[in-house]
């Protein structure tokens, strides 16, 4: 029950942190498009990755100093290119999408391929999961890692398809333009400051 509790605890504190894959649900949630698809992939990348995190990879990551620093300012890069992407959509205001038109409608295809890049193109996310995840659960011993992979998945599934889903109360408020313009602000400035944190973590890296 500790690995269980400690699983989510530890997940959850991870994944609930805006980033580029929870900034692209929330949008998704508002537009009402294909939100169970998104959802349901951006948990199963999460199993996946857990499983790989906690079953040894990231203890192999956590390990190898080339690896992990690759990881950081390759995470660091996209970050940054995403958030000044969220700053420029913020200045010229396009986000501001009208929620009850068909005009913006993306086909189920096109936002698997999207979900799908914005989960696993991000290095960000296998520091996440794999690296900081497998590292903290490397101290477990077998049945221990099986109850703090079933805390994260439980985590992961409640947390994913309540953002999906309950973002459509937010709707109204969102059919304003400004609105949008903020939240894209406001996503390029946490974007931002999680590269800069990873940047700095690359360097320490090196110097150590």
């Amino acid at each position: 029950m500790n690995a269980f509790l400690h699983g989510i605890f530890v997940t959850g504190s991870l994944i609930v942190a805006i980033g580029a894959q929870n900034a692209f649900v929330l949008k998704q949630g508002l537009l009402r498009q294909h939100v169970f698809a998104v959802a349901l992939i951006c948990f199963l990348c999460d199993v996946v990755l857990f499983c790989l995190g906690v079953l040894g990879l990231g203890s192999f990551i956590s390990h190898n100093q080339t690896a992990a620093v690759s990881l950081a300012f390759v995470g660091a890069g996209f970050l940054s290119i995403y958030g000044l992407r969220a700053w420029r959509s913020a200045y010229r205001g396009n986000a501001s999408l009208q929620l009850d038109s068909g005009d913006n409608t993306t086909s189920l295809t096109k936002t698997i391929l999207l979900t799908l890049s914005v989960t696993l193109l991000n290095p960000h996310v296998y520091l996440d999961t794999v690296v900081i995840i497998g590292g903290i659960a490397g101290t477990l011993a077998w049945q221990e890692k099986i109850a703090f992979l079933i805390g994260g998945f439980c985590v992961s599934a409640t947390w994913f398809f309540s953002l999906a889903y309950g973002t459509r109360f937010l709707i109204p408020l969102f059919k304003q333009p400004v609105t949008w313009r903020v939240l894209d602000f406001m996503i390029g400035a946490i974007m931002l400051m999680i590269a800069w944190g990873l940047f700095q973590y690359g360097m320490e890296l090196l110097a150590s």
